[in-house]
Formats: C-alpha cells, structure tokens, sequence
C-alpha cells in the first residue's frame, strides 16, 4: 500500500515518520470572528463542524487587519471592508444584520444632531463608524471632525459632542445623560426601508477553504436553534440579563444574507462612495452563495 509516494514495508525511522504524517495533514485554515456576543450563534460548534479550522476571537476592525495581512484566512470581517478592496470575496451566506433595532449599535449625542461637530468613534467599529458618518451627512448635512475612542476608555473621558459605541458596551452605556440616542439599526430601517449588514465572512481572492463554507452555514443554522441557550451561556460573561441577552439574539439581529439584506449593502456602498468613504469599481463577489442573489 502507498501513502504518499511511501510503502509502509519500508519502515522508516521516528523522524521520517513525523514527516510523512505532516505531509498528510492539512494545515488548519485560520478563522476569525468578531469577540462580541452577536457572533456567537454563527461559530456554535464551527471547530466541531470544520475538521481543520482553528477559531480566533478578535475586534472586528481588528480582524479586518489581519485577514489582509494574512494572519487569518476567513475572517468574519466589517461590511465595509469588502466594500472598500477588490481582494475580497464573500464565501457564506451567514452573516451578522439586522432588520430593525439593532440595540449594539448607538451613537450618543450630548447635542442635538444637526449641531454634532466632534464625533468620537469606537475603534472596534468600521462599518458602524461609517454608517454613522453617512446618515449624518444626508440627514443633517453635518460633517463633523472625528477622533477614536478606544476599546478600553471609558465614554466620560471623552469631550467630543457624539460618541458612537458599537458591541457589548453599547447595550450598557447610560443614555440619561445624553441629548439623542440613535440606533443605527432602527435608523437605517426607517430611513431606507431594507436591513442592514454589519459583517460577513469573507476571504481573499487566492484562498482555498475546502469545505469550510459548508460548515459555516451549518455552524450558523445550528446556532439560531440554539439562542436561549447561548444567552444562558454567554449573559454572566457580560454582565447583562439573560432575558435582554436572549431578546437581543432573537429580536435584534438577524444572521441571513438574504436578497434584501444584499440590496441594503448595495445600497450602503453606494452611499459610502456618494459620501467619500469608499471607492468606486469594487465588486461584490459572492463565492457559491446560493442566497446571496
């Protein structure tokens, strides 16, 4: 019998024998996802699911980062990324959006919002941070300058007139002490009519994932059976209720890259290019997304 150009007759030594092993095993492809609870329902189980995938846990702009630079293969990366690099190519049909409220994504405004100058933006968004941005601009013609906030500071440290959270944070921030609050979610929906996606598992052109993209859905499909479950599970992590982290999985989001959530993006990336935040001629490439029409 032949493995790999080897005949088990010819018994060869210890190290030899690692060798061939290795050359039969594939290396693990890298998957990122995003830390924060919305992405918990698309990676349920996925390690289990994926023979070979390797699960990291990072920021989304974080993410975004490294699967350009190579350090992860797929990476579960923001909506605007794609928008933004012809390099990328959309490779599941899960995804994390919403239809409505979005409870995760607010700005807070200790003015009035025709009258925000300084927007503080969390650094763990980029799609949020330009969505933002773009909604500012066509509703209120309002250009303010803009400065980060990082991950690990708190809102109060913060002088600028609106400061947009996005993640676990986002659902604790106190909202009395603020003029407006929006819900980016809530506020796309009713500007537009369409549901908005936040981030999508993307690849790079030349990446071969086997047959990840298959467990990425069946990840995902099992997931959404799963929620209160995974509220249960993840609740005491973040310090929130069980009821409001079960309601927010159900109520809030929804993980479907569907035809309406694929006009919302069309759309989004029209305005980003309208608004300056993106360039023209990036193609949406969608690798044997079947929903994805």
């Amino acid at each position: 019998m032949k493995i790999a150009g080897y005949n088990k007759l010819d018994k060869p030594n210890g190290n030899e024998s690692q060798t061939i092993m290795s050359d039969l095993i594939p290396p693990p492809i890298r998957v990122g996802a995003v830390s924060y609870l919305n992405s918990k329902p698309l990676i349920e189980d996925l390690e289990e699911l994926a023979d070979n995938a390797e699960l990291m846990l990072d920021y989304p702009s974080l993410l975004a980062d490294d699967l350009a630079a190579g350090r992860i293969d797929v990476g579960l990366i923001p909506s605007i990324e794609v928008i933004r690099s012809s390099e990328y190519e959309i490779i599941s049909n899960a995804c994390i959006a919403t239809q409505g409220p979005v409870l995760s994504v607010k700005m807070y405004s200790r003015v009035p919002l025709g009258q925000i100058r300084r927007l503080a933006l969390d650094m763990g968004s980029r799609t949020s941070a330009t969505l933002v941005r773009i909604m500012l601009a066509e509703q209120y013609g309002v250009y303010p300058e803009v400065e980060p906030l990082p991950i690990e500071q708190a809102i109060e440290s913060s002088s600028a007139d609106a400061i947009l959270l996005i993640g676990d944070r986002a659902i604790h921030a106190p909202e009395a002490s603020f003029v407006a609050t929006w819900d980016l979610g809530e506020e796309w929906l009713r500007w537009t009519g369409l549901p908005f996606v936040f981030a999508m598992w993307a690849v790079r052109r030349d990446q071969d994932t086997g047959l990840l993209e298959s467990a990425l859905c069946r990840a995902r499909d099992k997931g959404v059976t799963l929620l209160g479950e995974i509220a249960r599970r993840e609740a005491p992590k973040l310090g929130i209720d069980e009821s409001v982290a079960e309601s927010y999985l159900k109520n809030n989001l929804s993980f479907y890259l569907g035809p309406a959530e694929c006009c919302g993006l069309r759309l989004f990336q029209d305005l980003a290019i309208k608004t300056g935040l993106a360039p023209e001629g990036v193609p949406l490439v969608f690798r044997n997304c079947i929903s994805a029409g």
